[in-house]
């Protein structure tokens, strides 16, 4: 059975052809309407009107009145040139004082692009001024237009290798995080510790004792001559010391893995602070500690001797990261809400 019409519908936005400006000047000379010329054209009627509306232009001749009419030319002049005007604008050379400032950011203080943006949206000095989204910085850093490269933004060439292995439980030193209280997870209340270790060397190299508080992310890194329990607790009496009578309340609790180095933190802090021990080879239930252990070592990589480093370039570092506006506390620094809770205790 043959069919008399074709009821395919055509492909919408497709551009009307200088061909078809010709068309429709001669047939709406003639009189036609625009819905005739449509439906002659096979188009929408709505596309006459607009094309009729662009090329139409008022005509003025020695001796006669001014004239309005249909011109194939204008119409097609006036089409090429919106096609120039359409389409996103680079907003590079308007923000280009925000770019000197992102890059520098990340250049001399290792922040990360979205961290620079959602820090500037904070501040008052940019309130007026034009910025980028964390999205069109990340395409300018790709497309190769700053002197930002991909090879400057450490977590972006990163590639997790690691593949799942199930293993024997071994024994919890202590308390197990299941007793942990339910406002520790939350982060609404602060006091609440994660510790870790991170080595340098396999051997004979000192090590490193890491905390961080849940609530504000603030991070401490401090260098300890072995990775064993003694360093450990004598770095947790140094802390105690430095903190005085406000150690209780700083410290209410703090989260622990099961190494051996952390064998006598629960007696070490008796009556003075809840310690709790993560699951066997659940380090995600640490995890603030792991991600900041894994920004340490932007400065201090695997392999690389602790003992070359000073107290006080690992001061510094530490101090680095906490200053670091960070997406999940709204683009707050660490160090800003740790001080405002300290003083809350003061």
């Amino acid at each position: 059975m043959a069919h008399t019409e074709n009821t395919i519908q055509n492909r919408k936005n497709k551009h009307l052809l200088p061909c078809e400006r010709g068309e429709i000047a001669a047939l709406h000379k003639e009189g036609h309407s625009n819905r005739e010329i449509a439906r002659r054209l096979d188009r929408a009627h709505q596309t006459i009107a607009n094309e009729l509306k662009r090329g139409t232009t008022t005509q003025l001749k020695t001796g006669r009145k001014p004239y309005t009419a249909y011109f194939p030319e204008t119409g097609q002049a006036v089409y090429e040139q919106n096609r120039k005007n359409c389409g996103a604008k680079s907003k590079l050379l308007v923000a280009m004082e925000f770019i000197d400032y992102a890059c520098a950011k990340i250049l001399d203080q290792d922040w990360s692009p979205d961290a620079v943006v959602g820090f500037a949206k904070r501040q008052t000095r940019w309130k007026d001024k034009p910025i980028v989204s964390t999205k069109t910085l990340y395409n300018y850093i790709d497309q190769s237009k700053l002197s930002v490269r991909n090879i400057d933004l450490p977590m972006k060439t990163k590639l997790s290798t690691k593949t799942k292995r199930i293993r024997k439980h071994r024994r919890v030193l202590g308390k197990s995080i299941a007793e942990r209280p339910a406002e520790v997870e939350d982060r609404v209340e602060f006091g609440h510790w994660e510790i870790d270790t991170v080595e340098g060397q396999k051997s004979d190299d000192n090590a490193l004792l890491t905390i961080i508080e849940r609530k504000s992310r603030f991070y401490y890194a401090v260098k300890i001559d072995d990775q064993d329990h003694d360093s450990v607790d004598y770095a947790i009496n140094k802390l105690q010391h430095s903190f005085g009578d406000l150690f209780p309340q700083v410290f209410k609790t703090i989260t622990s893995d099961n190494g051996s180095e952390f064998s006598n933190l629960s007696s070490c802090l008796e009556s003075i602070t809840d310690v709790y021990f993560a699951r066997p080879y659940a380090s995600y239930e640490r995890g603030s500690n792991e991600k900041h252990n894994g920004l340490l070592r932007r400065y201090i990589p695997k392999g690389k001797a602790i003992s070359d480093y000073s107290r006080h370039a690992i001061k510094r570092i530490y101090q680095t990261l906490n200053n670091l506006p960070r997406k999940i506390l709204n683009y707050q620094q660490p160090v800003s809400i740790f001080e405002k809770e300290l003083a809350k205790l003061a």
